[in-house]
């Protein structure tokens, strides 16, 4: 976003561009003393980072750790670090309440650290991050210049070797950018206006990314953008796309982050006869009803969602399809309500993402009469939540004793000899084993529900793929 595309809410976000380095706020004397007297920092440079919202988000995060360790910094926690950056989400206001806490919080652990906020909500109401204690704000356009623009070159840190501080997550899953922004304009979502148009990365971009990923040793994938059923490159659209990744990089598992509805067809679920692609589908709904789905400015009925659950479920029977719903949008009525639970209800999904609408600044929604009240909301939630847990439980049971491979992520607790991991359609399981399991792809016997998964046991302790290997961040 431009000076010029910008209003008057605007105006103070755009002025961090206009200075070189940003503006710093709170940038007293105590922590100028980490500095040199050409504003670059003196000795190892410690930077933690830390996500919040969707899995576009964690992508972005990742390129931002990756640009860091490449420059020799250390990347660190939050209460050690000499920079903390915070990638936020305006989604809700949930979401905006949660990165002012961050702020504060950092602040109070780590009161000299140089504390950067980027994201949606950096990009939405940077004065409200200035005002809970940012030093530094930079919207959605400049993210990826932010180590530019706070003014980290490459000249710091272990000799300008790259360096984890603390314990290296382990090299599972990684996100990859294809496509940002959005042309819909629901009529609740402030998305278009943080995110923008939308644009897709080139192919080599994208293929180039994976082959990186995929020998540093993570073992799955995600492709995550705002709406990547959208992306178009050069003639390559989704189906395409995830064609050519399939067959030129050596990634182990592909897992695609969201999609619509209308995103589905034939010619899509064709690339699931490749075991590599995840069986898990996040079909965004939203509401059940038709006249709600109208208001929120949504582009299909619940017919047409319903058929393209049946192509899924034809082409995937062992899917698992999740979506998000909310509640309380203007206007709904409880005849309305009770039509979407039904529905959802019929829909069998395996999880649901419930949500109370969240009026959001600027959208039409937030200015429709008759507003749900929060009681209402709260209530129609924890029904809905209610029949998530039964759906889920439902779709878990039918893999009771079947032996599936699993992806396994980490031990739940230091020490504990119990890991965690995903099987091809995200059932979440966990096991106990004497052998590490952190990063491998191993078949486990899925015996009993436990807390919101499976509990397993591993059936071989030797890989089927290549465990994670070291990252080089670790050698220093």
């Amino acid at each position: 976003m431009g000076l010029a595309q910008t209003g008057a809410s605007d105006i103070f976000y755009s002025l961090y561009h206009i200075a070189p380095a940003g503006v710093n706020l709170r940038f007293d004397r105590q922590r100028r003393r980490k500095y040199n007297g050409h504003g670059e920092m003196n000795g190892a440079v410690k930077i933690a980072f830390h996500t919040l919202g969707c899995k576009l988000n964690q992508a972005e995060t990742e390129q931002l750790m990756w640009q860091a360790v490449a420059r020799g910094y250390h990347i660190s926690a939050v209460e050690d670090a000499d920079i903390c950056v915070l990638n936020t989400c305006t989604v809700t206001h949930i979401a905006d309440r949660k990165a002012r806490h961050l702020v504060r919080l950092w602040r109070k652990r780590n009161p000299h650290a140089r504390i950067i906020t980027t994201g949606c909500y950096a990009q939405r109401a940077a004065r409200e991050l200035v005002d809970a204690g940012a030093d530094m704000v930079i919207g959605n356009e400049q993210k990826m210049r932010l180590l530019d623009i706070v003014g980290l070159a490459n000249h710091a840190g272990c000799g300008g070797r790259p360096q984890w501080v603390g314990t290296q997550p382990s090299r599972v899953r990684s996100f990859i950018k294809i496509q940002d922004g959005c042309n819909t304009g629901c009529s609740y979502c402030i998305v278009p206006r943080v995110r923008g148009s939308e644009r897709s990365l080139p192919v080599e971009t994208v293929i180039s990314e994976t082959k990186d990923r995929t020998s540093r040793g993570y073992q799955e994938i995600v492709l995550t953008g705002t709406k990547i059923g959208s992306y178009r490159n050069d003639g390559t659209d989704l189906a395409k796309l995830v064609r050519l990744i399939l067959r030129e990089t050596a990634v182990a598992r592909l897992h695609l982050s969201s999609l619509q509805p209308q995103d589905i067809s034939p010619e899509l679920l064709e690339l699931w006869q490749d075991p590599r692609l995840c069986h898990h589908f996040h079909l965004a709904l939203q509401s059940g009803s038709d006249s709600v789905l109208k208001r929120m400015g949504r582009c299909y009925r619940v017919e047409d969602y319903a058929r393209a659950v049946e192509l899924v479920r034809r082409a995937v029977p062992d899917a698992a399809i999740t979506t998000d719903i909310m509640v309380g949008f203007p206007g709904e009525s409880e005849a309305e309500f009770e039509e979407s639970y039904l529905f959802c209800s019929e829909m069998d999904f395996a999880a649901i993402h419930v949500f109370p609408y969240s009026p959001r600044p600027g959208t039409p929604a937030a200015e429709m009469p008759a507003q749900v009240p929060e009681t209402v909301k709260k209530a129609r939630s924890q029904k809905m939540l209610a029949l998530s847990a039964k759906s889920s439980k439902r779709f878990r049971r039918r893999f009771l004793g079947r032996e599936m491979m699993v992806l396994w992520e980490a031990e739940v607790s230091m020490g504990s000899g119990i890991y965690s991991g995903l099987t091809h359609n995200y059932i979440r399981v966990f096991a106990q084993s004497a052998t590490p399991l952190s990063g491998t792809m191993l078949p486990a016997r899925l015996l009993r529900l436990h807390e919101d998964g499976i509990w397993a046991e591993p059936v071989s302790t030797q890989s089927r793929y290549y465990p994670a290997i070291p990252s080089p961040l670790s050698r220093c």
